[in-house]
């Protein structure tokens, strides 16, 4: 594997990939995780797949826990401090203190907490910066807020964010990796830029923990949101995080107050006293079912080098891209085939994305395969590359398979021309 992660590796065989991953120091950490025989699954930026203990570790809960303790478990089996546990685990992929993150709610809910909590650190502000493009949920959420509090907000290119004056501005959303494309956004030189201009930095980092090195601390970051159901394995619906800088917590102030981020919940007071730290971000009961799901996905890649894990992501998405770039025998499909995402390895995250006018159609084809990517309105095919499980065999094959769809125009099969209303 000496050239894996160099300029070029094409052209290559499907040999060669085999003896990649026979030296892959990862390859153990393929069995940690279920897959069904047959499918290559390149989804795992959307949602990864169950651990091998997750559903004995999900019946447990069921059957010693909440059957034979029933609401004992709040006290005996460490539910109620889950979302501050958790948490403490998270840190550990994003570059945060154990007691700076907080398991809780959704990507979106937390997303209107922090920005909420960024305009009351800067109450004198009213403006909110927020990288054009990004994913719906954080465009519609900041709109949202920036309508109920009077504030007005510029979107703008990530690209030039570093170079930008934030004098007026309140706080600076962006997301690390750019859910579309995978660019990787400058999450030092962004968050450096809103410092010097007196604004407040947030990140969503949905697609980075567990893909990037991901330095919140180093980097000097204030605010911070992400799911776990991409490349931290939690399981479909999986709640989210909160991240806030230790230096904000005596005076971190968020707007969904609910019982359980009160200092004393079983006071049961009239008044709302906030807990200290990052507890008071925890608002509703927390979903312990899902918590356990969570705590196993966390513990299956814990032990893993980040920059390893990197290293091979970079080899596996430039091995994809070069083995169909190189392909001169699919014909005009294969010439209105596009790379959207950055031709730099070091600038994109582990998805690559491709656009074609039928990708749709394409992505449909590649699913009957049993290649599982995905579409992106309005012409873009997503591949993920999670290399906690993907082998370079697996890489090489999906090309291959996408390949075979373009030269043969299998994608212009009726069944998959249908447009389901999941994509």
């Amino acid at each position: 594997m000496s050239n894996v992660g160099s300029d070029s590796m094409f052209p290559t065989t499907r040999q060669i990939c085999q003896q990649w991953d026979a030296q892959d120091p990862l390859a153990p950490v393929r069995s940690r995780f279920v897959l069904p025989d047959g499918m290559i699954y390149l989804d795992g930026n959307s949602l990864g797949p169950p651990t091998v203990d997750s559903a004995q570790a999900l019946h447990d809960f069921a059957t010693d826990q909440w059957a034979a303790h029933l609401i004992g478990g709040w006290r005996s089996d460490g539910w109620m401090d889950a979302p501050v546990r958790l948490g403490a685990a998270v840190a550990h992929y994003i570059g945060a203190d154990a007691d700076e993150v907080a398991v809780a709610d959704s990507t979106t809910i937390n997303l209107y907490k922090m920005v909420h909590a960024a305009l009351r650190v800067r109450p004198d502000r009213k403006v909110l910066v927020a990288a054009d493009e990004d994913f719906p949920t954080d465009t519609y959420v900041i709109d949202s807020i920036a309508s109920q509090v009077g504030a007005v907000v510029r979107r703008c290119d990530p690209q030039s964010m570093a170079s930008l004056d934030f004098s007026d501005v309140a706080a600076v959303v962006c997301s690390h990796v750019h859910f579309r494309t995978g660019v990787v956004n400058d999450l030092a030189g962004i968050t450096a830029a809103a410092h010097a201009g007196g604004a407040v930095a947030v990140w969503d980092l949905s697609h980075s923990a567990g893909a990037l090195a991901v330095t919140v601390n180093t980097d000097r970051v204030d605010l911070a949101v992400g799911c776990t159901y991409k490349y931290l394995n939690g399981g479909p619906g999986s709640p989210a995080y909160c991240f806030v800088a230790r230096r904000h917590h005596a005076d971190l102030s968020q707007p969904i107050t609910g019982w359980l981020g009160h200092a004393d919940p079983f006071a049961f007071e009239a008044s709302y006293r906030p807990a200290s730290g990052v507890q008071r971000l925890v608002t509703g009961t927390p979903s312990v079912a899902s918590l356990v799901a969570l705590e196993r996905g966390l513990a299956a890649t814990a032990d893993v080098n980040i920059h390893q894990s990197r290293s091979k992501a970079i080899a596996l998405t430039q091995l994809f891209i070069e083995l169909l770039q190189g392909n001169t025998s699919a014909g005009p499909s294969n010439s209105l085939l596009s790379l959207v995402s950055p031709g730099d390895p070091h600038k994109r995250g582990n998805h690559v994305s491709f656009a074609h006018p039928n990708a749709y159609a394409i992505v449909q084809a590649l699913i009957a395969r049993g290649v599982i990517g995905d579409f992106r309105a309005p012409d873009v095919m997503r591949f993920g590359f999670a290399p906690a499980y993907l082998r370079f065999v697996d890489a090489f094959d999906a090309a291959t398979h996408l390949n075979e769809v373009l030269a043969s125009n299998e994608w212009r099969h009726p069944q998959f021309q249908v447009r389901d209303a999941v994509t």
